[in-house]
């Protein structure tokens, strides 16, 4: 059968936009490790070397992404990091709806794949704002059983050789809940801070702060981009700093792209993310 121009090139865009739409929701299974290598002025020697694995914005659905949920899991696992941080996200808030706690029970079978995490330092997480606007502390509740440290404007120090290092986490900054002066009123000024806040774009405001190293997600690197264009759609407080490493001032930030999608179970452009951060002092040879 001859096949005259018309009928070929609408069976060749069908083709493509087969082939572009199986390339999207493969892209949005596998997980990519990203490995950043940072040096921190402030941080102590016995630091130096110190991993740090982050996951974000999970969004947990049975159908579309517990597989990705599973293989970071697995990829952290044979990474062996010394510190996992999740950066909020665990849910989705139904759309059309400003509030619902019914979402909130998608908290219990991500928790209960989460809970395989381990790490010498410990698993600790921030809330996002889907968190937020559905049940901010069932899911805190749904987290911390199991094992999974939930920082909510609240800091710790981690110890080793007599130094400290501290990790501060913030509540939802979009709501607004979180404070980020409440979130580092604990920590002395002249000592190393990793700072965890699920809005990558209030990076501005921590920067007047004495952090070192800001972590976050939200945007989830636009989740599709196009070539020479990048994402035709991010979020609010997730538009100016939406994906990768910026330095603002003498604070580091990193934004992942996050594990899970939101609405469309499509990423284009924008694989799902694993990273890995090793942290140098300069003050080890």
């Amino acid at each position: 059968m001859r096949l005259d121009r018309r009928r070929f090139l609408q069976l060749a865009g069908a083709s493509v936009a087969l082939s572009t739409a199986g390339y999207a929701l493969h892209e949005g299974i596998d997980p990519v490790l990203e490995r950043v290598d940072l040096t921190l002025k402030r941080l102590p020697e016995a630091f130096d070397g110190i991993t740090i694995a982050q996951l974000s914005d999970f969004h947990y659905d049975g159908l579309f992404n517990a597989a990705s949920i599973s293989a970071a899991i697995a990829s952290i696992d044979r990474l062996k990091p010394d510190l996992i941080v999740l950066t909020g996200d665990f849910v989705t808030l139904p759309m059309f709806k400003d509030t619902d706690r019914s979402a909130a029970r998608a908290c219990e079978p991500c928790a209960e794949l989460l809970r395989k995490l381990r790490a010498p330092l410990g698993v600790v997480a921030v809330l996002g704002n889907h968190d937020h606007f559905t049940a901010p502390d069932q899911i805190t509740e749904c987290l911390s059983s199991h094992s999974i440290r939930v920082l909510r404007d609240s800091s710790y120090p981690v110890e080793r050789a007599g130094s400290r290092v501290w990790i501060a986490g913030t509540d939802d900054m979009e709501a607004p809940a979180g404070s980020i002066e409440r979130a580092l009123r604990m920590v002395p000024r002249d000592e190393a801070t990793v700072l965890l806040v699920h809005e990558p774009d209030v990076a501005d405001e921590v920067a007047k702060y004495p952090v070192d190293l800001q972590l976050s997600g939200h945007s989830h690197g636009g989740q599709v981009r196009f070539p020479l264009i990048g994402a035709p759609v991010l979020p609010y407080l997730g538009r100016k700093y939406p994906w990768g490493l910026r330095k603002i001032g003498s604070m580091m930030l990193y934004t992942n792209r996050g594990i899970g999608t939101i609405r469309l179970p499509i990423r284009f452009f924008c694989p799902p993310e694993i990273t890995l951060f090793t942290l140098r002092s300069p003050l080890a040879r």
